[in-house]
């Protein structure tokens, strides 16, 4: 799902939407939550191998996400927006280990053994700061936990703009960190290949990134 400029502009007033979604505004708490889908999407993704991801869609754990912390929402207590994805990767990280601990007591052992919820949580920190790396800022100064949170969504969101085989071969290599013979396998193409549809992908995604600072 791709940004608007609408989305954009709304975001820019984020602790005007928090302030009216703390007082209980539907609407607000639904625009804000819309705001980091394509986000979640690609956290999901990276947290699925290749058997998993037949059967369960990104998009539907993110659903189930974003309707419960739209259910939820009283329970935020944070005041900023890396507070607020820190709260949305939380729920993430419970759908995902129901998620997977459904299949396994289904006997699907051989989809994958089973995982601790701190296992999924630090596999999902590892993911969520390789983001803000795939670009390089356009400064050469450190960023910010918050200014890092603030990269990740923006990249994630021109992430999602890029054709389905390009998004996997990054979430494979830069989010997963799998290696060229690992992705080759799930892709189904040579070693030689893959690594020339990573460097193509990157590439499509620099050219498609606003400058982000």
């Amino acid at each position: 799902m791709a940004v608007s400029d609408e989305q954009k502009e709304e975001r820019a007033g984020f602790g005007e939407y928090l302030e009216k979604a703390k007082l209980g505004d539907k609407n607000a708490i639904g625009i804000m939550l819309e705001w980091y889908c394509n986000y979640l999407t690609i956290l999901a993704s990276s947290q699925l191998d290749n058997r998993l991801r037949r059967r369960v869609s990104p998009s539907d754990l993110v659903q189930e996400t974003l309707l419960a912390a739209h259910r939820d929402f009283e329970d935020f207590r944070g005041k900023s927006e890396r507070e607020l994805l820190g709260w949305l990767r939380q729920i993430l990280i419970h759908r995902l280990h129901h998620t997977i601990d459904e299949h396994i007591k289904a006997g699907k052992r051989d989809i994958r053994r089973e995982v601790s919820i701190e296992q999924i949580h630090s596999s999902i920190d590892r993911s969520a700061a390789n983001y803000a790396s795939l670009i390089p800022a356009k400064t050469n100064s450190p960023s910010s936990p918050m200014h890092q949170e603030e990269r990740a969504v923006a990249i994630s969101n021109e992430l999602s703009k890029l054709p389905e085989h390009y998004r996997d071969v990054i979430v494979f290599r830069n989010l997963q960190g799998l290696p060229f013979e690992e992705i080759a396998i799930l892709m189904d193409r040579s070693v030689g290949a893959t690594r020339m549809l990573w460097l193509r992908a990157l590439e499509k995604l620099k050219e498609v990134c606003e400058p982000i600072e």
